[in-house]
């Protein structure tokens, strides 16, 4: 009776651990085609849904050779009435505990834009945090992989050992 008890515990542990996963899979890929669908729709309150307030857009200026910011709220002011004539693309995401990233293409007549999207999961809520693009010729392919895991570099040893503050970044 005690193993049946323990084997339907364990059961039901699985299946509301995959039921998570499967919400957390729904609700990245709905913040990213509600900014997807924002852009090619023009609807800014889609965008205010996807994006966090306080998200940054972030780029390379050629020209000043600086990295150049943008408030996402001028982001969302400037997005064209009746929507940007492109065709989009989620590539690929990924995501751990509370925080996600997302490829998407956004292909335009003669250019498109490839972004990086940093998510976080906030009150409950995947929010785009952070926006990194690069305009590209459409040719251009995305490179690299996800899911490759990189080679494990031995820890220098030190003396003192220190502990990372919770949820510091480090």
């Amino acid at each position: 009776m005690k193993i049946k008890t323990t084997l339907i515990t364990c059961l039901a542990c699985l299946c509301f651990s995959t039921l998570a996963w499967a919400q957390d899979d729904d609700a990245i890929k709905s913040t990213v085609n509600a900014y997807l669908d924002g852009i090619t729709k023009g609807d800014t309150a889609l965008l205010g849904k996807a994006f966090h307030p306080t998200a940054i857009l972030r780029t390379f200026n050629a020209s000043t050779g600086k990295i150049q910011d943008f408030p996402v709220r001028n982001f969302i002011r400037n997005t064209p009435v009746g929507g940007a004539k492109a065709t989009t693309k989620l590539v690929a995401y990924s995501y751990a505990g509370i925080s996600a990233t997302a490829t998407v293409e956004l292909e335009f007549q003669d250019f498109k834009y490839i972004d990086l999207l940093s998510l976080l999961k906030v009150n409950d809520e995947w929010k785009i945090v952070c926006r990194v693009f690069s305009r590209v010729d459409n040719g251009v392919q995305l490179k690299g992989s996800a899911g490759i895991a990189a080679a494990k570099t031995p820890a220098t040893t030190n003396k003192k050992v220190v502990k990372p503050k919770k949820d510091d970044g480090w």
